[in-house]
């Protein structure tokens, strides 16, 4: 029998969101139903609003998630009901080129469930990046349930679904900080500043934070910032490299999503130094106008970020196990803790910048 849930619905876009009846089948083969603890709510899931991913409408919002697993397939092994779990939007295949190369976080072949999650009246709804966790249970692929430490919180442990992992792999991992480096980070909201706590906790020394808000510059202080730019009106690139001896940074991480802030990004970088683009543009946006001859003569490396290019088997258990020891704060990204009812209230919030991380908790 489908379940019965409550859930919060796009089904226009820019139309506020609506909580509605959602039904939930019985997991199928390879699948898995989670009983959903908490949701982080994501800039991800605005753009789904805003008909900024697709226009696949009606969207059942929510993908930064924790919960417990109630009910799973045929064929599931390594998860069983009960478990304490993060959800994730690449559920790696093991199969296709990228997996056999050794590289399973470039997996081009992901799962998510089969069934779809539908509207009392039949409408089938697209779950935001193949979860939907705006809701008191959702399907998913199995895969798509990591097993984590159930003495974390699940209000903290859901951020690792998308926003804190994106930002501390894009500095881990496809930036490659490390012990002694410089790096300067542009937009020190939720990604940003798991990027600042991910290059404090590899050991750089210079960790330069950019926005242009003074309380995301106090938040980016927090999570271990030792300078902060305020970029209104100020020479950014000139004062990035006054604080790297002239050089720029060797590491940038692009977390805005807008190509004149890449620019930026890529001039601050010393030559032969890394740029990790890991904010979420806009369909519409075009990569900024570079001369050729300045990409060629600079060396380094100009890098997309997928999820931070993590391995959720991997890095959702580390990451836990890092907060339950005191080393990553991953509690400090959440800012308040909401009902299902409240979502659009928080959109709002994050426009006006006045929250790292709102969090529904169910």
């Amino acid at each position: 029998m489908p379940y019965q849930v409550r859930g919060v619905v796009a089904t226009a876009k820019g139309k506020p969101v609506t909580v509605e009846t959602i039904l939930v089948p019985d997991p199928g083969p390879g699948e898995a139903v989670v009983n959903v603890q908490a949701c982080g709510v994501c800039h991800t899931d605005l753009h789904y609003r805003d008909g900024g991913i697709n226009d696949d409408f009606p969207f059942l919002l929510g993908h930064e998630a924790a919960g417990v697993v109630e009910a799973i397939g045929d064929g599931v092994s390594g998860l069983e009901i009960g478990d304490f779990v993060v959800l994730n939007w690449r559920a790696v295949c093991g199969s296709c080129r990228s997996c056999n190369k050794g590289k399973p976080w470039l997996c081009f072949n992901t799962f998510n469930a089969v069934q779809k999650m539908t509207l009392l009246d039949g409408t089938e709804i697209s779950p935001a990046l193949g979860i939907g966790a705006f809701a008191e249970k959702t399907l998913v692929a199995a895969g798509q349930c990591t097993k984590v430490d159930a003495l974390a919180p699940a209000s903290a442990a859901g951020l690792l679904g998308c926003g804190v992992m994106a930002g501390f792999g894009a500095a881990t991992y496809t930036g490659g900080i490390g012990k002694g480096d410089s790096i300067a980070v542009f937009g020190c909201g939720g990604v940003g500043n798991a990027a600042i706590a991910a290059a404090k906790l590899a050991g750089a020394t210079t960790i330069i934070g950019v926005d242009l808000d003074d309380q995301k510059l106090r938040w980016a202080e927090e999570f271990g910032a030792t300078h902060t730019i305020n970029a209104l009106g100020a020479e950014v690139v000139e004062q990035i490299k006054s604080l790297t001896g002239g050089n720029g940074a060797d590491v940038c991480i692009e977390a805005v999503g807008h190509p004149a802030v890449l620019e930026q990004a890529f001039y601050a970088r010393d030559f032969a130094g890394t740029v990790v683009q890991v904010g979420v543009p806009t369909p519409d946006m075009m990569m900024p106008s570079i001369p050729m001859i300045e990409f060629f003569g600079r060396g380094g490396a100009l890098k997309p970020s997928w999820y931070g290019d993590c391995l959720p088997s991997r890095d959702f258990p580390m990451l836990v196990d890092l907060f339950l020891q005191g080393r990553f704060p991953l509690d400090k990204f959440v800012s308040e803790t909401i009902s299902i009812d409240d979502v659009e209230r928080a959109f709002e919030k994050m426009h006006r910048g006045e929250i790292l991380r709102s969090v529904v908790v169910i």
